[in-house]
């Protein structure tokens, strides 16, 4: 092991990551928050302005991917629909399988140059969550309660208010409705069986009246579906403990552009298409599972500098009044004062090692643990 990779998995290297990203992220909410007033005078001004300020905060993570651990990821695609990544909006439908697969859905959108104005559909207690939470409120993401009767109208309404959107979204949407595990897995298949579905090997169930939803209301603002599905090399389960540590994967990504009006609008067609899409993605695992590949060509974009730029300019900002600080405690001899910073920095430890936590898959939703709540397809 070098020096540096050495160096990236010392736990205080993890502290100034997650120091600069939440002082950072927390300024942005305040300049998020003194935007209202714009909204009142000019409304696709106020979003244009969180856009900005909402890449400030998303790109920080993807920098930390595709920087800070050096991880790559492979694009398969058709070379007739690259051109037009990035150009138009879409929905991006994204398996749900991996503790990092929203990492590498936001650097598929930073690829393209629409990270900082994609949308995601989210819980609703996300939105109280600071920094991350209180980004998306400003950036109109798109919340739900899983309630379905709520969420018809509210989603729905979400979506509306999209359609004068002044600039190139991707919508991504993870059918599934949470993330991939054995339990969840045999739960969906005994549903699959009830209802007379194909069976899936590597996925859940798709909840097909979001999809629905979803398509139906951007009908008219989005030209197209991305179906991507993603898988690692060498059969890694990547986590962001292992991102932190600088440890570098490899992801390959295969995306397929549907066009909307191929979807069918009925919306009994449309769930039927979407269990078809879901056999189709099983396929293609398969595939990747046997040969180590996905179909296709590699149309792979290159890393773009912006992320990196962004990064260093935040950790500039915020790590020389910090060091000054430090210097000023240690000089001052106060055994109070001491022992208080010491305490606020293993505060500070125990908050990042609880965040990272969330992230590994046995701390994920219980939802779809229970054959109940799978019956609302």
């Amino acid at each position: 092991m070098g020096l540096l990779q050495l160096l990236k998995t010392q736990f205080l290297c993890h502290l100034i990551i997650c120091y600069v990203f939440v002082l950072s992220g927390l300024i942005v909410n305040v300049l998020q928050l003194c935007t209202l007033p714009l909204w009142f005078v000019n409304k696709q001004l106020a979003r244009r302005i969180n856009v900005r300020l909402c890449y400030c905060i998303s790109s920080q993570m993807v920098a930390v991917l595709e920087w800070w651990s050096g991880s790559e990821c492979t694009l398969y695609t058709d070379p007739k629909s690259y051109p037009l990544y990035g150009k138009e909006n879409a929905i991006v439908v994204l398996n749900h399988s991996f503790e990092i697969d929203f990492l590498c859905g936001w650097t598929f959108c930073e690829r393209f140059g629409v990270l900082g104005s994609s949308k995601v559909l989210a819980k609703k207690e996300l939105a109280y969550v600071p920094v991350i939470g209180w980004m998306w409120y400003f950036l109109e993401i798109v919340f739900c309660k899983r309630k379905w009767e709520e969420d018809r109208r509210t989603v729905a309404q979400d979506l509306q208010n999209l359609k004068d959107y002044p600039e190139k979204f991707w919508f991504l949407l993870y059918c599934e409705g949470t993330r991939f595990t054995p339990k969840k897995h045999q739960i969906s298949m005994k549903v699959a069986e009830t209802k007379g579905l194909a069976k899936l090997k590597y996925h859940l169930l798709p909840r097909t009246k979001g999809f629905w939803v979803t398509v139906q209301n951007l009908r008219g603002s989005a030209a197209a579906v991305y179906d991507s599905t993603l898988n690692f090399r060498n059969n890694e389960t990547p986590t962001l403990l292992g991102i932190l540590n600088g440890k570098k994967y490899h992801a390959d990504l295969y995306v397929r552009r549907i066009p909307l009006e191929s979807i069918p609008e009925d919306e009994a067609e449309c769930a039927a298409w979407l269990h078809k899409l879901y056999q189709e993605k099983d396929s293609f695992q398969e595939q990747y599972a046997q040969t180590g590949h996905y179909p296709g060509p590699i149309m792979s974009p290159s890393r773009r500098p912006w992320t990196l730029i962004n990064w260093l300019f935040w950790s500039c900002l915020l790590l020389y009044p910090l060091g000054l600080l430090l210097a000023q405690l240690i000089s001052s001899g106060s055994m109070l004062t001491i022992l208080a910073s010491v305490a606020f920095c293993s505060a500070a430890s125990l908050g990042v090692r609880w965040m990272i936590g969330q992230t590994e898959i046995n701390k994920g939703s219980s939802y779809g643990n229970k054959e109940v709540t799978l019956n609302n397809n």
